[in-house]
């Protein structure tokens, strides 16, 4: 199993910039990838962002240019720094980890609030 720890959420004016933070703990030498997802009031959970052990990223769309994902392996983390923060952008971000067993696991999230 692995358990996963979030931090970084706030509130930010229009503009402005986050940076939020995962600890993997446990069986961490089976992540296969990390990444973030976001679920705003009302909306599905969508993919953000997410980073594999070989270090490949994938974006959506709508936060390219914007966000960027990073791993620390020696330290089990993985980071979104999210910059020029829309209002659209507000949601409960989750970290999410897939193993190579293709089992996931997810964090308890962290709300992210972008004030206008």
């Amino acid at each position: 199993q692995v358990q996963l720890v979030e931090s970084g959420g706030g509130l930010v004016q229009a503009g402005g910039s986050l940076r939020l933070s995962c600890v993997a703990s446990g069986s961490t030498f089976r992540i296969n990838a990390m990444g973030w997802y976001r679920q705003a009031p009302g909306q599905q959970r969508e993919l953000v962002a997410v980073i594999n052990s070989g270090g490949s990223t994938n974006y959506a769309d709508s936060v390219k240019g914007r966000f960027t994902i990073s791993r620390d392996g020696a330290k089990n983390t993985v980071f979104l720094q999210m910059n020029s923060l829309k209002p659209e952008d507000t949601a409960v971000y989750y970290c999410w980890s897939l193993l190579i067993t293709l089992s996931t696991y997810w964090g308890q999230g962290t709300q992210v609030t972008v004030s206008s």
